[in-house]
């Protein structure tokens, strides 16, 4: 049985904030590995210590990716997403190892379907930092099934 939301159970406006996740060292240095990004930004120190940053930050489809998994955590896609149809993001603020992340989702606009049974919720994402810094925003634009 379906426990995520339908398409008619969205409404315009509509937030959902997820809980914290601390991105880690470790975070860091498997998305390295999986994507092939070694960008001493984001593995050296030294290096990222004489950058604007002044220390290492996480890969920010890193940042990206966890935010996937905590929208997958608020449980309203579970068992009613037919399609995650885009995803963008943009990065106005670094990630660094010790932050901790959370996702805040507003519904921007509801297309049901011609053809009914389903529909497409697009959604204004969020990833903010643990002192409310806004560092990623972006869309999500996803097809839920409907329950007519």
């Amino acid at each position: 049985m379906a426990r995520g939301l339908y398409f008619s159970e969205f409404e315009l406006g509509q937030m959902f904030m997820s809980g914290g996740r601390t991105v880690t060292e470790a975070d860091v240095t498997i998305f390295a590995g999986l994507s092939g990004d070694f960008n001493p930004l984001h593995m050296d120190a030294e290096f990222a210590a004489n950058t604007q940053f002044g220390q290492r930050i996480a890969h920010g489809l890193l940042a990206g990716s966890i935010s996937t998994g905590l929208g997958a955590q608020l449980g309203i896609f579970e068992g009613t997403t037919l399609a995650l149809l885009s995803q963008s993001f943009e990065y106005k603020a670094p990630v660094f190892f010790g932050d901790t992340i959370r996702l805040r989702l507003t519904v921007e606009s509801l297309t049901p379907s011609r053809k009914g049974g389903k529909g497409v919720v697009v959604m204004r994402s969020e990833i903010l930092k643990q002192d409310d810094t806004v560092a990623v925003t972006g869309n999500w634009t996803v097809q839920f099934r409907d329950r007519s």
